[in-house]
């Protein structure tokens, strides 16, 4: 069976199809930051100035592990939509069977790893020392859960490379609803503080995956799917050999958000408190730029394997135009009123005027991310991945890094400067990003 005409992304209107992609994928992106955010706040209200350290920087950790699974599963949408493109169902299958496999391996291995290095990560860190046994403590139960965690990852990528993303917004809302529960009821009910938050997450999200697959088996799907094909099969390579420079791209920008983390960590409790909940802040000021980079993605790798670069290359200039229209209000209000924003994740004045000065720094990232990851999907939709990887290693280590640990060092160190690290470096990707695309240009020409 082909896919449905409604997910067929080489015909009909660009912008209207790429927003009906997009919208529910920013919809799940909104809900997963959503997800994150509450442990904070109902941190932040209930429990201690120490549990949010400890949550922001166990988080922290965390989120290495899930966005590195989730730069690997792009592989898994980016080569899904490309066999998509060139109409064979077939293929798609073994895609999906052979993601099945890997990603199970995979969790038994990294559920070990954050169990038994819990604690040297979090020294790493640089945690402050009263929050050291609570940032611990959340890696640990996050990590005897990480089961769920990639298994979302995983069944989102496989809706999204059939081009379904309305699927992968039923699940986070799912996990959205139960993780408020639990926050609620092991945090402000059950007093658990850090525990209560980190097992409300790994809660929410097996309820999502097991809801999630009763759904998807009463589905009927666009592609030949047998259980031989759940093993170690030819189509695991072409989904790790272009998931693999995006998922270590991925390492690569985490470690450089922990290396800055450990940077504010070291100006003591409200700094890394304010930077905590900024940090949650800023994760809302990158949905727009972060759905556009994967509606882009499998918009562009359908069109690749139907031959039809014009349309690619318009679909990613609409995203640009898109997303630097609505990045400009977003800046504004984040530069202005980052207090107000600051405020609704915690009762203490000092960590509030903390997390608000960062974001007056950070705020132009809301703008020149929106070009940068338009690019992006561009060029992983091309399966063009190692390019992206180096430009991203480029950003990180010659301007980003540097700039942030400079800044950190300086006598009463601004967090505002350390936060406009992250917009300096992003100009710099995208300097890179217009050479390559005229490299790209000639190219194609010859």
């Amino acid at each position: 069976m082909m896919v449905e005409n409604k997910n067929d992304f080489t015909q009909g209107s660009i912008v209207s199809k790429l927003l009906r992609f997009m919208i529910p994928i920013l919809g799940a992106l909104v809900l997963q930051a959503m997800y994150g955010a509450v442990d904070i706040l109902v941190v932040g209200q209930f429990g201690t100035t120490a549990g949010i350290s400890g949550v922001s920087t166990g988080s922290s950790i965390v989120n290495l592990i899930t966005f590195t699974i989730t730069g690997l599963t792009m592989g898994v949408t980016i080569v899904m939509g490309q066999y998509f493109g060139e109409k064979k169902p077939e293929k798609v299958g073994q895609v999906v069977g052979g993601a099945i496999w890997l990603f199970l391996v995979l969790s038994f291995v990294i559920a070990a790893f954050m169990l038994i290095f819990a604690r040297p990560l979090a020294i790493l860190m640089q945690a402050p020392e009263e929050a050291l046994d609570l940032t611990v403590l959340y890696v640990r139960i996050c990590g005897g859960g990480i089961f769920f965690i990639i298994a979302y990852n995983v069944i989102s990528s496989i809706s999204r490379g059939i081009g379904d993303s309305n699927m992968p917004l039923i699940f986070v809302g799912i996990a959205c609803v139960v993780n408020i529960v639990g926050d609620l009821l092991f945090i402000a009910v059950f007093k658990w503080n850090v525990a209560g938050a980190a097992l409300a997450t790994v809660m929410a999200q097996a309820v999502s995956v097991i809801l999630s697959i009763i759904i998807i088996k009463g589905r009927e799907q666009p592609f030949v799917m047998k259980k031989e094909y759940i093993r170690f099969n030819p189509e695991i390579n072409k989904f790790i050999q272009v998931g693999t420079p995006i998922a270590f791209q991925e390492v690569l920008t985490q470690l450089s958000f922990l290396a800055l983390c450990a940077f504010i960590n070291r100006l003591g409790l409200d700094a890394s408190s304010g930077y905590g909940v900024a940090n949650k802040i800023v994760s809302f000021v990158m949905l727009v730029p972060g759905a556009l980079m994967q509606s882009m993605a499998s918009f562009v790798a359908q069109n690749v394997g139907a031959g039809q670069e014009k349309r690619a290359r318009k679909a990613m200039a609409m995203g640009m135009m898109i997303g630097c229209g609505i990045g400009i209000f977003i800046a504004i209000f984040s530069f202005t009123r980052g207090d107000l924003l600051a405020a609704i994740f915690s009762k203490d004045a000092a960590v509030i005027a903390r997390a608000a000065e960062y974001l007056k720094g950070f705020a132009p990232e809301a703008v020149v991310t929106a070009i940068l990851f338009s690019f992006i999907g561009y060029y992983n939709g091309h399966s063009k991945t190692l390019f992206v990887m180096l430009q991203g290693i480029s950003q990180t280590f010659m301007v980003r890094l540097p700039m942030s640990y400079f800044m950190s060092i300086r006598p009463d160190a601004s967090l505002t400067m350390i936060g406009l690290a992250a917009p300096c470096a992003t100009v710099f990707g995208i300097l890179l990003n217009l050479l390559y695309f005229a490299k790209v240009s000639r190219e194609m020409k010859v």
